[in-house]
């Protein structure tokens, strides 16, 4: 089951301004992934391709961390 986050922004906490209360509150949603969850459990995803993205996301992360150590090392 999901954890429950309660998000929740003040006026006093951004000076009475709404347009900062709304920035502040969807920066914070979206900390939690909240709309994230919603959209995953909103359709049924095969577990084959769970898999599938699953393994292309953690290539992605290796090809990445691979090529920020070669940057950190000057190698081109």
């Amino acid at each position: 089951m999901a954890k429950c986050v309660n998000v929740s922004v003040s006026l006093e906490e951004v000076g009475g301004n709404p347009v900062k209360l709304l920035r502040k509150f969807f920066k914070k949603c979206k900390k939690e992934r909240i709309v994230e969850e919603y959209t995953e459990r909103s359709r049924y995803t095969k577990p084959s391709v769970k898999r599938r993205r699953a393994a292309e996301k953690a290539r992605r992360n290796a090809k990445k961390a691979e090529r920020l150590r070669h940057e950190k090392a000057g190698i081109i």
